[in-house]
This record gives C-alpha cells, sequence and structure tokens, in this order.
C-alpha cells in the first residue's frame, strides 16, 4: 500500500484575515481557489514557497483553508478539519483498512474519497491518486458509518 501526504483541512471565520496570517506573515503562497454554490464554501490551498512548483504539477503539501458560508462559531478543536492522504488504489486501501478494524465512515462510492478516523477521533480523507476509479461493490452502496 502507498500513501502520501496531501493536505491538512482548517476551517476559517474570514478568508482575507487568515490569508494575511499564513501568507503575509507566514509566507504561505495561494495555489489553488474553488467556490461551490451548492455547498456553500470556498476552499483556499495554501503552500510553502518551495512546495508551489511541485503543487501545480502534482499534489504536494498543503494547508486547505474551509470556509463556510453560513455563519457559525467554531469552539475549540472544531476549526480543525482533517488530514488527506493520497493513495494508489482507494478501494484496496479501503479494503485493508476495513479487514483490520477501521470503520470506512464515508465510503468511496465515487471511486475517490473516502474518510476514515484515528483511534484518537482525527478525521483522515483518502483520495485516489489520478482519476477515480469506476463504481463498485460494495462500496457504491454502502452508506456513511457515523461522523466525518
Amino acid at each position: 500500500m502507498s500513501i502520501k501526504y496531501l493536505h491538512t483541512m482548517v476551517r476559517v471565520r474570514d478568508i482575507e484575515q487568515s490569508k494575511k496570517f499564513y501568507c503575509d506573515l507566514l509566507g504561505l503562497e495561494e495555489v489553488r481557489r474553488k467556490e461551490s454554490e451548492k455547498g456553500r464554501f470556498t476552499l483556499v490551498f495554501l503552500a510553502a514557497k518551495e512546495d508551489v512548483a511541485q503543487f501545480k504539477k502534482e499534489a504536494a503539501p498543503a494547508l486547505e483553508l474551509t470556509y463556510n458560508w453560513d455563519d457559525e462559531i467554531y469552539g475549540e478543536g472544531r476549526n480543525f478539519g482533517h488530514l488527506a492522504y493520497q493513495v494508489d488504489n482507494i478501494y484496496e486501501t479501503c479494503q485493508f483498512l476495513m479487514e483490520n478494524g477501521v470503520t470506512i465512515n464515508r465510503p468511496p462510492r465515487d471511486g475517490y474519497m473516502a474518510f476514515i478516523r484515528s483511534p484518537d477521533g482525527i478525521s483522515i480523507e483518502l483520495l485516489q491518486k489520478g482519476e477515480a476509479l469506476e463504481s463498485a461493490e460494495p462500496w457504491a452502496s454502502m452508506e456513511n458509518t457515523g461522523k466525518w
């Protein structure tokens, strides 16, 4: 099984204030932005200067700022979202994890993304390397379990 670290997600209440901190003060650079009208969120990916070129070619370590458009006060710990790792085959990885007692909280129904939790409750996103795999059972019809 092969795994590659991708990003850590944190929720922010003000994108510009957060960018000032992470970019102006810490020196990170914005490398990608995604707006979702349907999901009512904005994702801003930041990378260290030495990772920017690599990020643009393929995945490189990044910080994902998630701004949810609907107002919410985040308590201690709620603003931290998840760790993300890229895997060579999401189905094989999830099968291996299940066989070793890990609950798949959000199955890879789309052949691309799954969520699990560490023993300490840390949410971990698994993303298929490259394009999504063709939808397959048992994943396609598997329901979510718990929080992710």
